[in-house]
């Protein structure tokens, strides 16, 4: 029985592989994995920085690369052991039509919350770059001003008809652009460490009515507080890449595990470098300060740099969110068409009703702290530790390597710290909030 549920599930899977036909090249495939990996999450890492110290949040950003580059080998070893190189394909292979139901609800759930997240940044950001490219100081009640008005004109006009296109491989060139975009912000950045004092002069309306504490120009190396809790998923948020990793795989050209694991590794290691850099000269230069673009903003809202940088991120994010739609469109194909023919009516018909969705979250829920904290605390261990390491255990087979050897062994302590960084997480952020402290979560 197992063996023709593995041949029917191969077959299914080759006609679709036929339709998309591995044509993406490395370096295309690089752009997408890495744009993926980055989105909204490298705007909160000064924020994470400063609640953890320098050395004690290089150690975390390293482990969770690391483990990030663990869980793809995971991944891509179960794919090849049976041939199958969709998410929720190996869910039915591993737990039948209930892994099946809960890859595709995971995934569908993770990135949901992450494309809002990045219309949050359109939807807080794009009125206060019209506002300076107007030469205004103070908002105005005109409907370009207006958010909620500016998510649903870049909805339709720029991520729509990118979210339409048929492969994924196709994004390689504007997510080659928005990379660039985040390199030029990165480099805005470091420009500014060197040009903004400690500690931060205010602009105009901005005013600073407490006293300044003697340590606030000061770094730290490590820092344990309240906070803290948030930084983990901050940090686990910032590096889930794994919904994409077998459409990718899918539509690379010459696919083998190895090619696709050097393009994990390089992917994930070219944001490591990314992330640690954009953290610790945000952080250098503001220090307790959470919000970048808006602590710049503070400084002087009328800064052509830092316009140019809050047009690069805004662009970069815009260009992000076609990316993280393909995995959420391709679960929702295999769990309710399953075995059909592309058809481009379905495959129209989800973006436009997941872009509809997404953009009702963000203008109704008045605070990007709850998918960063909740969606970071529960879909990103189980996207990153969890499934993988129990596709991995239930896949490969007994005969091969049983439960006693090394590698099922460190499948299943993965699985356990995915579980075990859960419950902290989850508990952390309940505690928090039990408190009765409204912090903001930074990078919006």
């Amino acid at each position: 029985q197992t063996y023709h549920s593995d041949r029917t599930l191969k077959i299914i899977f080759q006609s679709y592989l036929f339709q998309f036909e591995g044509k993406t090249s490395f370096g295309m495939s690089v752009f997408n994995l890495s744009n993926a990996i980055m989105g909204s999450g490298i705007l909160g890492l000064s924020y994470a920085m400063s609640n953890t110290g320098i050395v004690l949040f290089l150690i975390l950003l390293t482990c969770i690369a690391c483990l990030s580059c663990y869980s793809v080998h995971l991944l891509l070893r179960s794919a090849g052991v049976v041939g199958i190189r969709a998410y929720e394909q190996l869910g039915f292979r591993a737990f039948g039509h209930p892994g099946k139901i809960l890859a595709a609800v995971v995934i569908t759930l993770h990135n949901i919350g992450a494309m809002s997240s990045y219309l949050f940044i359109v939807k807080y950001e794009l009125p206060l770059v019209i506002q300076a490219f107007l030469g205004q100081t103070s908002s105005s009640e005109q409907w370009f001003m207006n958010g909620n008005y500016l998510i649903i004109i870049v909805t339709a006009c720029i991520i729509l008809p990118l979210a339409m296109m048929k492969h994924l491989g196709y994004l390689g060139y504007t997510s080659g652009f928005s990379l660039s975009c985040m390199v030029f912000f990165l480099s805005a950045v470091i420009y500014k460490r060197f040009n903004i004092a400690c500690p931060l002069e205010v602009f105009g309306n901005y005013s600073l009515n407490t006293a300044i504490p003697e340590d606030t120009c000061t770094a730290k190396f490590f820092t344990i507080n309240q906070e803290t809790a948030y930084t983990i998923p901050i940090l686990a948020f910032a590096f889930v890449c794994h919904p994409e990793v077998l459409p990718i795989y899918t539509e690379l050209s010459n696919p083998t595990k190895r090619r696709m694991q050097n393009i994990g590794n390089v992917s994930i290691l070219g944001m490591f470098t990314m992330y640690f850099f954009t953290a610790i000269f945000g952080y250098l230069t503001f220090y307790g300060e959470t919000e970048l673009l808006h602590t710049y903003n503070k400084v002087d809202p009328l800064d052509t740099l830092i316009l140019c940088v809050r047009l690069a991120v805004l662009v970069a994010v815009t260009l992000t969110v076609p990316v993280v739609l393909f995995p959420i469109r391709r679960a929702l194909l295999q769990l309710l068409f399953p075995g059909k023919p592309f058809h481009w009516l379905r495959h129209i018909a989800i973006a436009v009703c997941l872009l509809f969705a997404v953009n009702l979250l963000v203008i109704l829920v008045p605070n990007i702290r709850d998918i960063f904290g909740i969606t970071g605390a529960t879909t990103a261990p189980t996207l990153i530790f969890i499934l993988p390491g129990l596709f991995y255990i239930r896949i490969i087979p007994m005969d091969q390597e049983p439960m006693n050897c090394r590698s099922k062994i460190q499948a299943a302590c993965f699985t356990a710290l995915g579980f075990i960084f859960m419950t902290m997480s989850l508990t952390f952020i309940g505690l928090d909030w039990m408190s009765g402290e409204k912090r903001s979560l930074g990078g919006h």
